[in-house]
């Protein structure tokens, strides 16, 4: 019995504890994990709620056994720098512990000078966000939460489409419906749309009267991921399909895959993502969309893929990923250095490429146009029009038969971005279906 003394009397005394103890402990809780995410390069600065000056006076000590503990320093701030980051209603007369290694605090207060200056937008809120370690997707949330900014993701996406264009469209349609088994989910007979996944599309453009010619660059190439690569190597070559890059598998590769070539000249990448440092975001994502999990050995072109990746290609990097992360608003999943994966809808993604690494050089002209299906297109129209995140190549306008509406802005590396809503059409039908 005298065992159970002392775990006791600790319960009894934690019970006991006042209100003002309660609030102190998880003051201090709060400051370790800030500490220790500090220690570990996580986050070059970290906050500690705002406090009242008396309670940082009974904080302060213990703030900084905090920092020595874990090798980093801790500084008073009575006035925090002001963004568009956060709303400072009510924190006006409080002071904020920072935690930081030296450098970070150097540029925190760099920050603030040019805030001072009268410098004070978009970009110093996005510079702050850098600071507290938040990713873009996060920054983005904020900003949209405390100011107009907006991104795509606030008007709804509903999936990917990527525009193709062909001299024979019969031919390349039946390509993509009975070699490759893609279903077609429409037809206006000058294009036709088939389904990689239920929200990543391919349509098939006569380039008579395209927005593109046929014999434009195609910088443009489509991952379709699959787990059974080698059954796909094999009945492609069966079906004397060309290959660019050759199956050739590796142990310890982020992915294996290779390369055929469509009817008319564009690069289909068949390709499987594996257990990889690299992949770590992106593999918890795809096996609830995996088209085979479960299915049986005997392999099937009808089982389809799992998830589809439109690359494009840059000469400037820094500029194409600036423009898809906080313009365009979507969220990094893969980092190969010279390429980047994002994630569009469920199972459609868009992968930034380095032209002097990737299957393609930049070209000023692309025989193809990415698009992205949209719940509000005219909300996102009238943002884009008032904000002008980006340039517009054609005004909102309604299709043929008003069977959809769309416009047309243009990317840093010259790609046209097409953002559409189908309309109710009897040509929609199977279309609508899959997004709603």
């Amino acid at each position: 019995m005298k065992i159970l003394i002392l775990p006791l009397l600790v319960i009894f005394i934690l019970l006991g504890c006042s209100k003002p103890d309660e609030q102190r402990f998880k003051a201090l809780g709060q400051m370790q994990a800030f500490a220790e995410m500090v220690a570990a390069d996580v986050k070059p600065i970290a906050l500690s709620e705002p406090l009242d000056s008396l309670d940082v006076d009974k904080l302060w000590d213990e703030a900084q056994e905090l920092a020595k503990e874990y090798g980093i320093e801790v500084f008073r701030e009575p006035s925090l720098v002001s963004t568009q980051l956060f709303p400072y209603a009510g924190i006006q007369d409080k002071e904020v512990l920072i935690f930081h290694k030296k450098e970070a605090l150097n540029a925190y207060n760099d920050l603030k000078k040019t805030t001072k200056s009268g410098t004070n937008g978009e970009a110093e809120a996005r510079r702050f966000g850098r600071l507290l370690g938040y990713p873009s997707h996060y920054i983005n949330q904020l900003l949209a939460k405390n100011t107009d900014y907006r991104s795509l993701p606030d008007f709804g996406i509903q999936g990917t489409n990527l525009f193709l264009y062909y001299n024979d469209l019969n031919r390349a349609k039946q390509f993509y419906n009975e070699t490759l088994g893609l279903e077609i989910i429409s037809d206006y007979g000058f294009a036709a749309t088939v389904k990689v996944t239920d929200d990543a599309w391919l349509t098939l453009v006569d380039a008579e009267v395209g927005r593109h010619r046929a014999d434009e660059p195609k910088t443009v190439a489509i991952a379709l991921l699959t787990n059974h690569l080698s059954e796909w190597y094999l009945y492609l070559q069966k079906e004397g399909i060309p290959i660019k890059y050759e199956y050739k598998p590796k142990e310890n590769n982020a992915h294996d895959g290779f390369v055929a070539i469509d009817p008319e000249g564009y690069l289909l990448e068949f390709e499987l993502f594996k257990q990889h440092p690299e992949n770590e975001k992106l593999m918890p994502l795809l096996p609830k969309y995996d088209a085979v999990s479960g299915a049986t050995g005997k392999w099937s072109k009808s089982e389809g893929f799992y998830g589809a990746v439109t690359w494009l290609y840059y000469e400037d990097m820094l500029e194409a990923e600036a423009f898809y992360e906080e313009k365009i608003g979507l969220r990094l999943l893969v980092d190969q250095g010279w390429a980047k994966v994002y994630q569009v809808s469920e199972t459609g993604f868009i992968g930034l490429v380095d032209e002097r690494r990737g299957m393609h050089n930049f070209t000023e002209q692309k025989g193809t146009s990415v698009s992205f299906l949209v719940k509000d297109l005219e909300g996102w129209y009238d943002y884009v029009k008032t904000q002008e995140p980006f340039p517009l190549e054609r005004e909102l306008y309604t299709g043929k038969e008003d069977r959809y509406k769309a416009f047309v802005g243009i990317d840093p590396g010259k790609y046209f971005l097409e953002f559409d809503q189908f309309l109710e059409h009897a040509d929609n039908k199977r279309l609508l279906e899959l997004i709603q």
